[in-house]
């Protein structure tokens, strides 16, 4: 997790550094029909951020639900999820962005800045952090920030999803990739479910 943690931000920092237009053309994410889009970028844009303050939030959770998850996952286990999740979460992302440009003419100004837009952040990979920690600390007791009340984080879990599942059907606050954050949280299901049914399968008497 700590070498996350510094890869996200070393990279924050080349970013404002450097030459940012290029580094976001390179490894931000596109959609498949534009020109920019990379093969590599599923996986690079994780790095990527869209400003200090986005980069914050994602660490802080990456800190706050991350280190519990890697004592109990083990180190090999949680990368290899944080990585499926946020790779997920880029392959869903990209499903959608072709849906919606399939509907758009291509001639027209919405077209064109759907290509335009990249995908940038680690929130698919956390979002899949927080399913699981839903999910193996169900009961455990989550502190809002805003409003700030206590929650069980099943029910911060689900909530949460169905808020990120409104947003995105009505497109609401279509500046932040909701489906991308649905995509992170049904990949790590996917591969949370899997590994409990191969581990009951392996150590069965």
């Amino acid at each position: 997790m700590l070498n996350l943690l510094i890869a996200n931000c070393v990279v924050y920092l080349a970013t404002m550094l450097l030459d940012e237009n290029r580094i976001y053309e390179l490894f931000a994410l596109f959609p498949i029909e534009s020109q920019w889009f990379k093969v590599w970028q599923p996986v690079t844009y994780m790095f990527m951020h869209g400003g200090f303050s986005h980069l914050f939030f994602n660490m802080f959770a990456l800190w706050m639900f991350g280190r519990g998850l890697e004592v109990e996952l083990g180190t090999k286990r949680f990368l290899i999820y944080y990585f499926v999740c946020g790779i997920g979460a880029a392959l869903i992302q990209l499903g959608v962005a072709e849906i919606d440009l399939m509907r758009l003419p291509e001639n027209s100004l919405l077209y064109h800045q759907y290509l335009w837009t990249p995908t940038v952040g680690a929130s698919g990979a956390i979002f899949g952090l927080l399913l699981a920690f839903g999910m193996l600390h169900p009961n455990a007791t989550i502190m809002l920030l805003f409003p700030p009340i206590p929650m069980k984080a099943k029910w911060f879990v689900i909530i949460y999803g169905l808020v990120e599942l409104f947003f995105g059907v009505t497109g609401s606050m279509d500046s932040v990739a909701h489906y991308a954050h649905l995509g992170g949280m049904f990949w790590g299901w996917l591969l949370l479910t899997w590994w409990s049914y191969r581990d009951r399968r392996r150590y069965r008497y």
